[in-house]
């Protein structure tokens, strides 16, 4: 069986990690996987039996998108990095891949360069096909036009295969990328990436998800934004118990801060239809479940409300001057499909009111391409059986070998 060696870095939230974990899920049929996470560990979160999961030390990125900072805070970033590189390159020696899959880089992820270069430049020189797996919207840039010179250079230098999960019908990547004409690899859309509902349930889902009364689903990924939300829809709850019958469920994600946290907890003591929980691997039931849900609105969020059919009120996040989620939940309010809360209205009494209008509306009904985590293995894989079709020339025994230039990370695997 071939192997492949999936990196993913998470820093802010946790949709990048869902995401690469879905389309991994599907590789494991074709590839022995190796996943390397390089961002928080989230207790609970569900990984495929048969995949070799490494976990980097942490890096994770303040609430301001300033600086990056180590999960454990006992150590310094300088540390972390060398220890980092160190094990990507051994990991890479041990594992041996076939393909090599970098999720985001180079369209994002380009401060981790002091790793994935080392990384890049190391699978180059044994062989190993490089794919870049790329969501459907990019974080464009004060200076557009230099940062995607650099995707270009370095995509052009490195990569075989460009992935795009999404559908061009919906986000054509060329909305927020304007130079997918001057990549030289081969680029391709998979289709978005749909999760798929885990076997077991938790007694908590099992418990929540037994109730009979109508249930509103509040939601805000992982957790380390999105609080006014949270505030907003506890308070929207105690205006909501006398006018229409309901139980809000809420999950205020696993990297919500402690102290936040435990004031909606407190809140929650004095309701009578309100629960509140950090974290489920389970959303998508109660999702199926939901007769509304308020959340944020990232892409695999968004995906679970494609698949399910639900209602949905959904606020983008904008830190950053990032439009990534404007533009997603824009568009599927343009179609009926979804309903966008503005910053005005992320308090009690306006939520309260938008969530009875909500409940009141049948989403339309629209088709895009879900089929993101088979085709991906399909196009890997074929990705792989043209280098095995195509003829060696000039023959190998006739390749010399090219010397190994020394660089400024040969530090790291000293000693």
């Amino acid at each position: 069986m071939k192997k492949l060696m999936f990196y993913c870095q998470h820093i802010l939230g946790m949709g990048h990690l869902i995401r690469s974990m879905e389309i991994v899920r599907g590789l494991t049929d074709q590839f022995q996987v190796c996943f390397i996470n390089g961002g928080e560990v989230i207790q609970g979160f569900p990984v495929p039996a048969l995949v070799q999961v490494v976990n980097l030390p942490g890096i994770k990125t303040d609430t301001e998108f300033q600086e990056l900072q180590p999960v454990d805070p006992g150590r310094s970033l300088a540390e972390v990095e060398c220890d980092r590189k160190a094990k990507l390159l051994h990991t890479l020696e041990q594992f041996q891949p076939d393909v090599l899959m970098v999720e985001l880089f180079p369209f994002g992820r380009r401060r981790f360069s002091f790793e994935l270069i080392p990384l890049l430049e190391a699978a180059k020189e044994r062989g190993v096909k490089i794919v870049s797996s790329l969501r459907d919207i990019v974080v464009t840039k004060q200076d557009q036009a230099k940062h995607e010179a650099k995707i270009c250079r370095l995509m052009n230098q490195y990569f075989d295969q460009l992935l795009i999960h999404g559908d061009p019908k919906l986000h054509p990547l060329e909305e927020s990328f304007s130079r997918v004409k001057d990549l030289n690899c081969d680029v391709h859309y998979t289709g978005y990436v749909a999760q798929q509902q885990q076997e077991r349930l938790t007694l908590i889902d099992q418990m929540a998800l037994n109730r009979t009364q109508p249930m509103i689903l509040v939601s805000v990924g992982g957790g380390r934004f999105g609080h006014h939300l949270l505030q907003g829809m506890v308070g929207a709850a105690e205006l909501l118990a006398n006018r229409i019958p309901h139980h809000l469920q809420m999950f205020a994600g696993p990297f919500i801060p402690d102290d936040v946290f435990w004031d909606l907890k407190q809140a929650e003591q004095d309701a009578t239809n309100l629960s509140i929980h950090r974290y489920t691997p389970n959303l998508l039931a109660y999702m199926q479940q939901a007769d509304l849900s308020v959340n944020m609105s990232g892409y695999n969020t968004t995906m679970n409300i494609l698949t399910t059919g639900v209602r949905a009120l959904m606020l983008p996040f904008t830190g950053n001057d990032d439009q990534e989620q404007t533009l997603r939940v824009r568009r599927l309010e343009e179609l009926g499909r979804v309903q966008m809360l503005q910053a005005t209205d992320v308090t009690p009494k306006r939520l309260a009111q938008r969530v009875q209008e909500a409940l009141k509306q049948q989403p339309q009904e629209i088709d895009f391409d879900l089929d993101g985590v088979q085709r991906t293995a399909k196009l890997v894989r074929s990705l792989l059986e043209q280098e095995s079709r195509a003829p060696i020339w000039p023959p190998r025994d006739c390749i010399s070998p090219r010397p190994r230039v020394p660089t400024d990370w040969d530090c790291c695997l000293r000693g």
